[in-house]
C-alpha cells in the first residue's frame, strides 16, 4: 500500500547536499584527527561555536562571541538541561498552551506543571500573561516563560514584534527568566525574518536555543544555547556527558566555513516549493470542509477540522488509507482532544503530496458526524 506519511518534522533527503558534506568531512578528519581523541568540553568545538556566532550576529544586527555558545546534541538537549537547571518538581513554567510535543514530554519527565497560554494568528497571548501571573501568586511563580517564538511549532505562528517587546517587559519588570526555542528561525520562505527576543532588549535573564537540525540534518544532533555567562554556567554545571559530537561539528564547520546562508536559502527554496504544494491542495480539495495555515516559515502547516469530526475514526480511515499526520492533542500541554492536526511536510515527496491531501480530505469527510456547515472560517476565533 502506498503510504503519506506527514507526521514526523523533517528536513528533505532530496535537496541534501551530499557531496559538499562528503569533502567537509574529508578535511575535517585530515585536519582535525588529533582533537577526535579527545573530548570537547561542555563549550564543544571552536569553529563551530564561531560560524554559530556569526550566524546570530549577521541575523539579529548584534555582536555574539562564540564563548558565549554552548553547543549541544539538539536543541531538545537545550531544553532539557535548562529545565533540571532551574526547576525542580512541583515548579511552575508558563509556555504555549500548544507547544513542541518533545518539550511537553520532557517537562512533565521533570515533574514541572505547565500553565499555558492560549496561541492566536500573533502567536502567544502575552496580552493574558500578567492576569495569569496574578492568578498564579509568588509561591507558583514560574520558573521561566518558554516560548517558541518564530515559525511556532505546531501552529506556524510568529509572535508578533509588540508582543515580543511586551513579553519582554512583564518578564523583565517580575524577573523572570525567558527561554526562546528559535529552531525554526532560518527555515524562512517570505518576508522579513523576525528578530530574537535577545536582540531587542538588554534583559539579561533571557536564554536562546537553536538549531542545525532545521537547517541542515536532524541525523547531525547539533544545537546551541546563547546566554548571559550567569546563566550559562548554571545550565553547563548539568551537563555531565563530556561534550557534545565533536566529529559532527567539524564536518558542520567546514561546510559552513564560507557562509551559511547560500545553502540555507537554497535547501529552504524547495521546503517552501512543499509548503505551497501542502497550502495549495488544501485549498483545492478542502471545499470549506477545513482550514490550514500558510506559515512564512518553518516545517509545518497546521490544519483546523470541524468539532463534529469523530477523531478516532478519522484515525482509523487514515490508516487505513496510509495517510499519517500529528493529532493535536500531541501538540496540547493537557492533551486535549481540540480539532486540529499538524502536516509535516519538509521530508514529503511533491507527489505523495499532490495526492495525499485528497486522502485527508475525504477522511475528514467520512469521520464527521454530522453535514452542517463549519462554524468557522479561520485557524482560530
Amino acid at each position: 500500500m502506498r503510504t503519506f506519511d506527514f507526521a514526523v518534522g523533517q528536513t528533505n533527503p532530496e535537496t541534501f547536499p551530499i557531496e559538499r558534506v562528503q569533502d567537509a568531512a574529508n578535511r575535517a578528519i585530515a585536519n582535525e584527527y588529533a582533537q577526535l581523541t579527545t573530548y570537547p568540553g561542555k563549550l564543544g568545538h571552536a569553529g563551530l561555536r564561531a560560524v554559530m556566532a556569526k550566524r546570530e550576529s549577521e541575523r539579529e544586527g548584534i555582536q555574539i562571541g562564540a564563548d558565549e555558545l554552548t553547543l549541544l546534541n539538539g536543541s531538545m538537549q537545550a531544553v532539557t538541561l535548562t529545565a533540571e537547571a532551574f526547576t525542580r518538581p512541583g515548579d511552575t513554567v508558563i509556555c504555549e498552551e500548544l507547544t513542541y510535543s518533545g518539550t511537553i514530554s520532557a517537562y512533565r519527565s521533570l515533574g514541572i506543571e505547565m500553565v499555558g497560554m492560549p496561541v492566536d494568528e500573533d502567536g502567544m497571548r502575552v496580552d493574558l500573561l500578567e492576569a495569569t501571573l496574578d492568578e498564579l501568586g509568588e509561591a507558583r511563580k514560574p520558573k521561566f516563560i518558554y516560548a517558541l517564538t518564530t515559525y511556532q511549532n505546531p501552529t506556524g505562528t510568529n509572535l508578533s514584534l509588540n508582543r515580543r517587546r511586551q513579553l519582554i517587559d512583564i518578564a523583565a519588570s517580575r524577573n523572570i527568566p525567558i527561554v526562546e526555542d528559535n529552531c525554526y528561525g532560518d527555515v524562512h520562505y517570505d518576508g522579513e525574518k523576525p528578530r530574537s527576543l535577545y536582540a531587542l532588549s538588554d534583559y539579561e535573564n533571557i536564554i536562546y536555543m537553536c538549531s542545525l537540525s532545521k537547517i541542515l540534518a536532524p541525523g547531525m544532533r547539533l544545537g546551541y544555547i546563547y546566554a548571559k555567562p550567569r546563566l550559562l554556567e548554571t545550565i553547563l554545571a548539568r551537563r555531565h556527558d563530556g561534550g557534545g559530537n565533536y566529529l559532527a561539528a567539524a564536518v558542520v564547520a567546514e561546510l559552513y566555513k564560507d557562509g551559511l546562508w547560500a545553502l540555507t536559502e537554497e535547501l529552504n527554496d524547495s521546503l517552501k516549493v512543499k509548503k505551497n504544494l501542502v497550502v495549495d491542495s488544501i485549498r483545492e480539495a478542502a471545499d470549506g470542509i477545513c482550514v490550514s495555515s500558510n506559515p512564512s516559515g518553518g516545517l509545518f502547516v497546521w490544519v483546523r477540522f470541524p468539532d463534529d469530526v469523530d477523531q478516532e475514526k478519522l484515525l482509523r480511515l487514515t490508516s487505513e488509507r496510509g495517510f499519517f499526520y500529528a493529532s493535536g492533542a500531541n501538540f496540547h500541554i493537557r492533551s486535549e482532544q481540540i480539532p486540529y492536526l499538524r502536516l509535516a511536510f519538509g521530508h514529503v515527496p511533491d507527489d505523495d503530496i499532490r495526492d495525499g491531501i485528497p486522502v485527508l480530505i475525504q477522511c475528514l469527510r467520512e469521520a464527521r458526524t454530522s453535514n452542517e456547515k463549519p462554524s468557522f472560517s479561520t485557524l482560530y476565533d
